[in-house]
């Protein structure tokens, strides 16, 4: 029967014993048709009787797991073998034992006058051969010549996280993955083998069941319904994709129907979550005195009056702010399955719902699912496949890495205002913490507690996906597939602000909004058609597998954007949307369309040397039509030296392959009007007509019809290696990766009316080594420790940018004088980003004066800091003078920091013991740094301004007592608008990941609730992180783009989890 197993894991005996018990129904799918269709029934009138026994492996005599014994071919008679091997069966006397395990040879024994069996099963190795999903069709594992990785789908199930991806960083080599911050259903950034482009998304395809699908959201996906995950990493695996293929393909193939009765399971979980870290603050007395020496009258003013003095406020409680913003978070998640069928007929369905609160008040995430699966054959050569889903998530709450007052200022971001309010009442008793606006703050710090309590912001999300599948069996050796498919996806994201939240409150200096709303919208259509034909062929020595196909697809993209101003009332919420000032109103319509011709060709000559040659090309309506078509070919051999004479002798080598590969690849993903001349409408300034505001149109960028793909060309070279029955196996794959034509600005004449036109230009190369290695270290008769390790080292250098430039300078917004100010640097012959600044020296001390004290002047042969050399003062902030010119520029700005990390990788360790399991994962990054911008406020005050609070590590700042600290004094910081080597810190971590206990609960609890298995766990996420990083975590980025990682200002805080889960399956 055709293997219907995706990427399930049949490597050697070890392994099957992980994975059996969900495996064996798939194994039994004719036999048991044949009981049911034959009708098969025991004779009343044959004595019975019980008899008990246990199954080993004849080669290491340990127990095999979920090993089916029947009476015979009687399937209605049968059981299963537990975590231990044993069995009880209630069977006919002279009757016959068959048992049959997935990976083993099938067994037949005879019922004797004993009623205790010992049974010992011999390994099938041609089973064990691990088969693998890749573009267009499958393969086994030992006959791959491209770079692939299969993700233990298990393993990643013991995460409990809403979305698979949020589990995914570390299971795979060459895969790196960060996110922004831990928002729930936040996105996340997947970047295999290394950004290709500097401009455009670097993030891989997705194909899920076979439909190809640009900026996947994770999130649109129940975890619980996904079979396998492969991602395909070089391009001899990718070329099939063709301009879609140059970042990676994550191809994801969701669970179908099995042969047998129906099946239902229940699988749920019930957690808390809790923040990982909080910041330590200023204590009372740590805050006035550091009020009292920035501004000694407003200190007396507000805390030291009538009397008091700053050792009162020794045992004054401060208000710490986190207490109220972050709370212990719930999270549930319920998900019921069923599936089935005859031999003609396998069907499968799942209700899903998700629910997870943030760890910041009013925030949170939900998510519902439902999905329907049916297979048919309708006679021996045309079989139907339909498969339909919907999502529907909800994701609510401010963004804390997003401006909260609509305004990009330093002071209006969440945590900024979070950790940086005022933590004691002031002499007029204000109650602080009931009032949006503090009155000595002097910049737009309000309340934030009273801000996100009331600011409503909620993205929704609706996904429909539909597949349908024939495939025509013309012959034995060829067969016709011709796939249809739809998905639309629907965003719709409202926020609206009353008078009580820092968006639209009149008494908020620069608020001119009022009362507002937005509403977005956006929806994505696209559909689908794929027809293939697959030849496979033996001739004696010489296998032939070839493939080709034509595809086309359509995406149609709505988009529209309306908002109201000063709404008059204010209980109307959105609905009085209209009853306001008409603000922005935008609308947008694309529609973009590709056409394919693909062909693969794979060719075994003795098992031994393999072959394979893809070509794919596209027509896109993106490009001009002199540009429309892109062609991507690829080719790789394989040697599999095992299968030579000279090493069969080595009977510890299981499998031993070299593996070369080249190819192209390109990435299309440019806007759909990038080739003509672009407007804008522009909001800064208006003209009333008729009492509404009317805004004017401009250009915005020129177009170019000589646009075309950027192209990445790779090589690989690789080796995998099995010894001692796979109980190691190694994959080593080095790779080199350069991307030509990027997509990259230009500057163009002023007199055109643009001020720059996209161009093909620049080039960049990545280059790295992948190792992956899997044991099984210890395996007895009833314990069991399996590991996984892998290590990835990546080298990402630009080659060229555009005419006559060697640089590219990029800066962050919403930092007020920082935003004008570069902190990255793309340079020719360096990684694509680099953090810049000045190298900071610490504080200038009193030997670096002369003169008495109230009189200091500056040393001659010093640099100053930027102020004027009369203005500085001993603890100071100080610089170095990079060129000698004794002032502090920006001239003086070098390179500080590296943004990619050296090494990335995960160690996945699996101890089993009898019918209990434990999973323990570390994920780590080492050698990135961090631009901890949350620092320059709240470490130093960068802008003097009053009443603001700062960490706790700036009550050692430099004082006439502490003069052994490079923290600069209260006023010291220097000028504003300077980056330095102050703010970037390791970021570097080891993180235990995930921690899972489960037990499978005897079968005689099983029995009594008519269960066919029942496990219970409890698993934990982000348990510990070792790291050198002062912030709230190391894997933060919230200006996250391949110009500008490693930013770390006001990021949303990783929690830690703790879940109970129980599945049970009847």
């Amino acid at each position: 029967m055709k293997n219907t197993l995706g990427t399930s894991t049949l490597k050697d005996s070890s392994k099957i014993k992980k994975i059996i018990v969900l495996l064996q129904v798939v194994f039994l799918f004719p036999y048991l048709v044949t009981s049911i269709v034959n009708g098969q029934e025991q004779n009343n009138n044959v004595k019975q009787k019980y008899i008990a026994g246990v199954i080993l492996s004849k080669t290491d005599k340990v127990p095999v797991v979920g090993a089916v014994i029947s009476e015979g071919e009687n399937l209605t008679n049968a059981t299963t073998t537990d975590l231990n091997g044993n069995f009880t069966l209630k069977v006919s006397e002279k009757s016959t034992l068959l048992i049959r395990c997935m990976g083993y040879m099938t067994k037949e024994v005879d019922i004797t006058s004993t009623n205790n069996y010992q049974i010992e099963l011999e390994e099938d190795v041609k089973v064990l051969d691990e088969v693998v999903v890749v573009g267009y069709g499958t393969q086994k594992k030992t006959d791959l010549t491209g770079s692939v990785g299969v993700v233990n789908v298990d393993n990643l199930m013991k995460a409990p996280v809403e979305s698979f991806e949020k589990a995914l960083a570390g299971r795979i080599a060459g895969v790196q993955v960060s996110s922004a911050d831990d928002q729930p259903g936040s996105g996340l950034n997947i970047i295999v083998r290394g950004g290709n482009s500097l401009t455009q998304d670097n993030s891989p395809l997705y194909v899920i069941d076979g439909f190809p699908i640009d900026g996947f959201n994770g999130s649109a996906l129940n975890p619980r319904d996904i079979k396998s995950i492969t991602i395909l990493k070089d391009a001899s695996s990718t070329a099939i994709y063709g301009s879609r293929g140059a970042n990676g393909v994550v191809i994801i193939e969701t669970l179908d129907g099995k042969v047998g009765k129906t099946v239902v399971t229940y699988d749920g979980t019930f957690g808390v979550q809790r923040v990982g870290k909080r910041m330590d603050l200023m204590s009372a007395f740590q805050f006035v005195d550091y009020q009292y020496e920035i501004n000694p009258v407003y200190a007396t003013s507000q805390y030291l009056y009538d009397g008091k003095t700053l050792e009162d406020y020794q045992t004054v409680q401060a208000i710490d702010w986190q207490d109220m913003l972050f709370r212990d978070a719930m999270n549930q998640s319920h998900n019921i399955s069923l599936n089935g069928g005859s031999q003609s007929t396998r069907y499968s369905a799942s209700l899903s719902y998700t629910e997870q609160d943030g760890v910041v008040i009013n925030s949170g995430y939900n998510r519902y699912q439902g999905k329907l699966y049916l297979d048919h054959y309708l006679n021996k050569k045309v079989r139907i496949n339909m498969s339909t889903d919907y999502i529907r998530d909800n994701g609510f709450g401010e963004i804390s890495s997003t401006s909260t007052s609509g305004t990009q200022t330093y002071a209006s971001y969440l945590l900024y205002r979070t950790w940086g309010y005022r933590p004691l009442l002031g002499k007029d008793a204000i109650d602080i913490t009931g009032t949006l606006l503090d009155p000595d703050a002097n910049d737009t710090r309000v309340n934030p507690i009273i801000d996100v309590k009331n600011s409503k912001r909620e993205k929704k999300g609706d996904y429909f996906r539909y597949n349908a599948r024939i495939f025509y069996k013309v012959t034995n050796n060829l067969e016709l597939l011709i796939k249809a498919g739809l998905y639309n996806r629907t965003f719709r994201e409202t926020g609206f602000y009353g008078s009580e939240t820092s968006r639209g409150s009149s008494e908020l200096s620069g608020n001119t909004k009022g009362i507002n709303g937005y509403v977005n919208f956006r929806e994505l259509q696209t559909w689908l058609n794929e027809n293939t034909l697959t030849y496979k062929k033996k001739v004696g020595v010489h296998s032939f597998n070839a493939l080709i196909g034509w595809t086309t697809q359509q995406t149609i993209d709505e988009r529209w954007q309306l908002a109201g101003e000063q709404m008059p009332v204010e209980y109307t919420g959105l609905s009085g949307l209209d009853t306001g000032t008409p603000g922005a109103i935008a609308a947008y319509q694309a529609t973009n369309r590709m056409m394919s011709f693909l062909g693969r060709i794979n060719y075994d000559l003795r098992n031994k040397y393999l072959f394979t040659m893809t070509f794919r090309a596209d027509g896109s309506s993106k490009f001009h039509p002199q540009n429309q078509w892109g062609y991507f070919p690829s080719a790789a051999i394989a040697w599999r030296m095992s299968e030579e004479n000279f090493m069969k002798s080595l009977s510890y080598i299981h499998n031993a392959k070299l593996r070369l590969s080249y190819g192209q690849t390109g990435n299309d993903r440019i806007g759909d009007y990038s080739r003509f001349n672009q407007l804008s409408t522009d909001y800064t300034y208006h003209y009333p007509i008729g009492g509404n505001p009317a805004y004017g149109i401009k250009n915005k960028e020129m177009g170019n019809s000589g646009l075309k793909w950027e192209t990445t060309e790779q090589y690989n070279a690789g080796i995998d290696f099995d010894i001692f029955k796979g109980r190691i196996s190694t994959t080593i794959d080095w790779y080199y990766k350069k991307t030509r034509d990027l997509l990259l600005y230009a500057g163009v004449p002023y007199t055109t009316g643009y001020s720059r036109v996209y161009k093909n230009i620049g080039s960049i190369q990545n280059k790295g080594l992948e190792i992956s290695l899997s044991t099984v270290n210890v395996q007895t008769n009833k314990f069991k420790w399996k590991s996984d390790f892998n290590i990835s080292f990546n080298n990402n250098k630009i080659l060229s940018l555009n005419e006559g430039q060697d640089r590219l300078l990029s800066t962050v917004n919403g930092l007020d004088a920082y935003s004008n100010s570069y902190l990255y640097l793309a340079q020719v012959g360096s990684s694509a980003a680099q953090f810049i600044g000045l190298i900071w020296e610490g504080v200038y001390g009193y030997d670096d004066f002369e003169g008495s004290e109230g009189a200091y002047v500056l040393k001659a042969d010093l640099p100053s800091n930027g102020n004027p050399r009369t203005k500085i003062q001993p603890g100071d902030i100080k610089y170095r003078d990079i060129d000698g010119d004794g002032n502090i520029t920006t001239k003086d700005n070098v390179v500080i920091g590296r943004t990619e990390p050296i090494h990335i990788g995960g160690f996945n360790n699996d101890f089993t013991y009898k019918n209990l399991s434990l999973n323990i994962f570390f994920q780590w990054s080492y050698g990135n740094d961090i631009l901890n911008a949350n620092k320059i406020y709240l470490e130093g005050n960068q802008n003097n301004r009053s009443a603001l609070n700062q960490f706790a590590t700036y009550a050692n700042r430099w004082r006439s007592d502490n003069t052994d600290t490079n923290l600069f004094r209260a006023g010291g910081q220097g000028p504003v608008g300077y980056y330095s080597s102050r703010l970037i810190e390791d970021g570097s971590y080891l993180r235990l990941k995930t921690v899972s206990l489960s037990y499978r609960l005897p079968s005689v609890v099983d029995k009594l609730i008519g269960a066919s298995g029942i496990d219970i766990s409890l698993s934990a996420q982000n348990l510990y992180t070792w790291t050198k990083y002062s912030g709230m975590d190391p894997e933060v980025s919230v200006r996250n783009s391949a110009l500008t990682p490693g930013f770390d200002y006001s990021a949303y805080p990783r929690s830690r989890s703790l879940v109970f889960g129980i599945k049970a399956t009847f």
